[in-house]
């Protein structure tokens, strides 16, 4: 089936047609022209009387839809933003750990022999150290500390060339990076070195999701964290032995945010998304909260986290 372009008034009538309510229709043809009507639409399922039956539920509305838009939107710039602070947290951890150990010229931190000798991995080490040095030469001369650091010294230090490096080159480097510096680098965050191999690839993919403005809310990653105290702690069900939230929706990136950023920060960003969670239950009609709830994998005493 071929898509065709339909314009603002074909866009109200499908809305209409498959049962949503529109009180304010100049309103709603200025919401899809400036947020997009695919994009806004992403949402529509939430409303839906089923997956089979594509229809809305009786009583809601397009406020209702717009509604959920931007609480995704909200939730999304706050968890961004805390994704940011452990961006640059791990680059500078590791930028300090492997640049005191192995210098701090390219042909130095750079050198091969600095990474796992795993030989299973040497295609893995060699592939990345070429995005590093591709992302060094293309990105390098587009910022003010390398072009500094270049012209005057003729080298860009690894505590440098970390802010030019994407997250999820980041994340690869950890994983290639020997037994004892991926130790070292844990050890900052006070966690293990397995479960910093695993949070660094979902944060890197939430981390990219929020940069894109993505659905967030039931966005799920491709890998699962390992069971926490906080599953237990919160007492959080389990089916067939499985935890049914926090493994690999957002609330296990909740967990993750929780070993890895300062206390202050964790309580100030939970408190963001109860005030986001708070007015979007006010707007609500015909879903309850605890539908959106259940989509972010958030338990209804999600809030204890702060305390545990």
């Amino acid at each position: 089936m071929v898509k065709t372009f339909k314009n603002l008034e074909e866009q109200i009538e499908i809305l209409k047609s498959k049962g949503l309510t529109i009180n304010n229709v100049a309103e709603a043809k200025e919401i899809l022209l400036r947020e997009n009507y695919f994009f806004l639409n992403g949402y529509r399922l939430l409303f839906m009387e089923s997956k089979e039956n594509k229809s809305f539920i009786p009583g809601a509305t397009f406020d209702e839809l717009y509604a959920m838009f931007h609480f995704d939107r909200h939730v999304r710039n706050i968890i961004f933003k805390n994704l940011l602070i452990i961006e640059n947290n791990i680059k500078s951890i590791m930028a300090y750990n492997l640049s005191r150990r192995y210098g701090y010229r390219e042909n130095e931190y750079l050198n091969a022999k600095n990474f796992t000798n795993d030989r299973k991995r040497k295609k893995q080490v060699d592939d990345l150290l070429r995005k590093m040095k591709r992302q060094i030469r293309i990105n390098g001369g587009q910022h003010q500390a390398t072009m500094h650091y270049m012209n005057k010294y003729g080298y860009i230090p690894l505590w440098i060339v970390v802010k030019i490096l994407s997250f999820g080159i980041v994340s690869e480097l950890f994983q290639i990076l020997k037994v004892e510096d991926q130790k070292a680098i844990a050890e900052d965050f006070n966690i293990t070195t397995e479960s910093l191999i695993v949070y660094l690839p979902i944060l890197a993919n939430f981390r990219n999701l929020c940069a894109h403005e993505d659905i967030l809310f039931e966005h799920k990653a491709q890998r699962s964290i390992d069971d926490t105290k906080y599953h237990e702690l919160l007492a959080i069900p389990k089916i067939d032995g499985e935890y049914i939230y926090g493994k690999n929706d957002l609330f296990a990136l909740i967990i993750i945010l929780k070993h890895l950023l300062r206390k202050n920060d964790f309580f100030l960003m939970i408190n963001e998304i109860k005030y986001e969670i708070k007015v979007l239950d006010e707007k609500l009609q015909c879903i309850s909260i605890q539908k959106v709830l259940d989509k972010m994998g958030f338990p209804l005493n999600y809030e204890r986290i702060v305390e545990l």
